[in-house]
Order: C-alpha cells, then sequence, then structure tokens
C-alpha cells in the first residue's frame, strides 16, 4: 500500500457509513497513507466478532499497512482491539472526527509509537454537537444528514450509549444551510438520521421537538422535493410531527418503528418506554393521518425471560401495527449491559423466533407488494433501472430512466421482494 490513498471499511448502521465519509475527508486533509480504517459496530456481540474477523484478515492481505480501529466496539472495548497483534492504534468515537487525530496518524509509525496504543475518551464527557457536516453521503439521488447523535436513554439490551455518549443536537439552522446546499448539489431526496432522532433539540435552547425541524426544513427549503425520517421512538413523536404527517406531502410516507417487543412484560425488561398499546395507537393514528404510510420496525426475537406467549404477542404485533419492513433481531448478550445478567432464553428458540418473524414480515411484504398493482407512483431512480416509491418500496425498471430524477409510473406487476414496471 505505499503511497495509497486509506481505505475504509464500514460496519453497522448508517450513522457509521456517514462518520466514515467524514472521516475520509480528514484523512483526505492530513495527508494520511498506507492505513486501513476499520469503523466497528458494537449492537450485537456477532457485530464485535465480524470487526476481529476483519482486522485479522486486513492484516494478512496488507502485511505493512497501518490499522487503525475506531468506532462503537473501539469506544466500548478499546482494550480488547488493542491486544490484537494486527492492530496499530484504537481511537474513540470522539477522537475519530477531530483533526488533530488525523494529523497525528499522518506523521506515520513515529506517531503511534510516541503515543499511547489507545486513544479513547470517556464519551459521556462530550456535550458539544458534531462539527463533522458533509454533503453529498448517500446514492446520487439521496442524501443523508446527521442531526443527532448519542442517547440519554438506557434500554437494557443495548450499549450504543456507551458508544455513542448522550444525546446531542445539531443546531436547525446549520441543518438548513446544509440541506440547501444538497438540493442545490441535485439531490432530490434528504433522508434525517441520528442515534435516537426524535430526542433532538432537547439540549438546545426553546428545547424544539424533531417536528418543529421538519416544518423549518419544509418551509425554508421549498426547493426539496422529499423530505424523509430515519428511525424514530413513536412514544416520543411530538404534535408538529403528526401535523406533518398529516400535511406535508414533501414528507415521506413511511417510519421505521423502534418497537423491540410487543410483550408488556418484555418492554418493562427492556426500559422501553412504550406499551403495546401504544404501539398500535401510534400506527393507527399515522395511517389516519396518512393512508398511503408504511412502517417498517425493529423487533428482538429471544430476549431474555420471553416465554412462547410472550413471543406470541410480538409476533401479533407485524399485523396487529400492518408493518412492512421488518429488521428481526435474534437477541445476544452484550457484556456490560442489565439484559445479560437476566435468565437467557434457549438459541435454538431464539433462532426459531426469528425465523417466525422474519416469515410474517416477508408475508407483509408480499401483501404490500400486490396492493401496489395497477397504482401509479412517484419513485426517485437510484439507478438507470432502480428506483424507490415514497413509501421506499424498490421498483425495477424494464428500460433506463434518468438517474436522480423522480419519475411517475404506473406498476405492472412485482417479484418476491421488488415492485415491476414495464
Amino acid at each position: 500500500m505505499d503511497g495509497a490513498a486509506p481505505r475504509f471499511t464500514t460496519l453497522g448502521c448508517r450513522l457509521n457509513a456517514y462518520e466514515t465519509e467524514a472521516m475520509k475527508a480528514l484523512a483526505a486533509e492530513a495527508g494520511l497513507e498506507n492505513a486501513l480504517i476499520v469503523n466497528t459496530c458494537a449492537v450485537t456481540s456477532e457485530a464485535v466478532r465480524k470487526a476481529r474477523q476483519e482486522i485479522r484478515r486486513l492484516r494478512r492481505e496488507h502485511p505493512e499497512a497501518r490499522i487503525v480501529v475506531t468506532g462503537c466496539a473501539a469506544q466500548t472495548e478499546p482494550g480488547r482491539f488493542a491486544e490484537m497483534d494486527e492492530v496499530d492504534l484504537v481511537i474513540g468515537n470522539a477522537e475519530k472526527m477531530r483533526p488533530e487525530t488525523w494529523a497525528g496518524i499522518a506523521k506515520g509509525p513515529d506517531f503511534i509509537g510516541e503515543t499511547e496504543k489507545v486513544m479513547v475518551d470517556d464519551i459521556m464527557s462530550v456535550t458539544e454537537t458534531a462539527g463533522h457536516l458533509i454533503d453529498g453521503f448517500g446514492t446520487r439521488s439521496r442524501a443523508f444528514v446527521q442531526v443527532q447523535n448519542g442517547c440519554d436513554h438506557r434500554c437494557t439490551f443495548c450499549i450504543i450509549p456507551f458508544g455513542r455518549g448522550n444525546s446531542r443536537s445539531v443546531p436547525a439552522g446549520v441543518l438548513v444551510d446544509q440541506i440547501r446546499r444538497l438540493v442545490g448539489a441535485g439531490y432530490n431526496e434528504v433522508v434525517l438520521t441520528g442515534v435516537d432522532l426524535t430526542s433532538w433539540g432537547a439540549d438546545l435552547p426553546g428545547t424544539p421537538r424533531l417536528g418543529d425541524l421538519v416544518a423549518r426544513i419544509l418551509k425554508l427549503v421549498p426547493e426539496l422535493p422529499r423530505l424523509r425520517i430515519s428511525s424514530i421512538d413513536s412514544i416520543e413523536a411530538d404534535d408538529a410531527l403528526m401535523r406533518a404527517i398529516a400535511g406535508e406531502e414533501r414528507l415521506m410516507p413511511h417510519l421505521h418503528l423502534s418497537l423491540q417487543a410487543g410483550d408488556d412484560l418484555i418492554l418493562k425488561r427492556m426500559k422501553r418506554r412504550h406499551s403495546r398499546a401504544d404501539a398500535i395507537r401510534f400506527c393507527e393514528e399515522a395511517r389516519r393521518l396518512r393512508p398511503d404510510m408504511t412502517f417498517g420496525a425493529d423487533i428482538i426475537a429471544g430476549f431474555p425471560t420471553e416465554t412462547d406467549a410472550m413471543f406470541e404477542n410480538s409476533l401479533r404485533l407485524v399485523e396487529d401495527c400492518d408493518l412492512t419492513w421488518l429488521h428481526v433481531f435474534p437477541y445476544s448478550p452484550r457484556p456490560g449491559t442489565p439484559a445479560a445478567r437476566m435468565p437467557q432464553v434457549e438459541g435454538a428458540a431464539i433462532r426459531d423466533r426469528a425465523a417466525r418473524l422474519r416469515a410474517a414480515g416477508d408475508a407483509q411484504v408480499a401483501r404490500h407488494l400486490a396492493a401496489q398493482i395497477g397504482l401509479s407512483h412517484r419513485i426517485l431512480m437510484e439507478s438507470p433501472r432502480m428506483g424507490r416509491t415514497e413509501q421506499f418500496t424498490e421498483v425495477d425498471f424494464a428500460s433506463d430512466r434518468p438517474e436522480g430524477r423522480i419519475v411517475t409510473a404506473t406498476v405492472a406487476g412485482c417479484s418476491e421482494t421488488r415492485l415491476q414496471v414495464d
């Protein structure tokens, strides 16, 4: 890799991918060469295992390169990565966004020799909003904008607050300016993203809410065709957000919900802040306000103490909330979390429950796709022959369309996972 630009490997969430783009810019400004940077995920034990596996693979393939490990797993378990012979440097989630960090790494092996192998501060001490705003991350048609980082909640299964710190919000004016630049650069859709999106504004003057931000963006950037919200906590949806769902056609009719379970006792043991009835009520109200609304959801299979009857409540939630796009997570204990100390569900039962949830999700997708045949949709083209509807449904085209454009087309059929247009 002598003289080569640094290579980045990103594991985990969309926010990690966003931050990798910011790190690329910082590394380029510093003139960094001959380095491999692994941006890790800590959401499950399996994610940490995959990170270690990836590091070993990279060392085998690039024996002379420096390997720098960062991300949530590096933040929560720095010693575990520092002990690996393959790793030259471990940097935390705050450190990875500082220009001086990359300037130091760019000095070469001497810098790594002069400093501690681990550069990881207490993430809970970070209070400022991130300054690493980037323009143009995503496809050439859709851009992602980080509006918030960190989380103030402490769900018993989740290690992420210890990797990300407490919630910090980017001011609305900064975000509006960034979105204006993105629209000016040709992006037709912007997605608001964060760790705990509905907590946006709690640390800002006047404590605005996510709905206030959405309304402000749509008012001050009238040239933006489509605004989309990523994962939200439905119990924190504010009145302004519900009004936007009802009255703003440019706000896309698709919400991904952090539900996690459909049984009240399990939700309580997870330390979630909503009940089963709350989840159902939110979905009914959102669909009443916006009849074409579709929902995705995160659901955990086999949370500690979950009985068959409790699992059935989660399974029924798929239909009770009319969920379409499921992200199913087989529970795996994360050391240091309260749930890891609870009585665990047997592995075979977890795998079976996850499979049943995925099958229920597949059935919901099939129903959704079949219901779209014959309907006209406005579709944002992500490539010449693939786009997405406003409900985030993928569409295959039989002939080329202009990439990045929004086209109107009638659905002629569907496959198992996508709509089809002639």
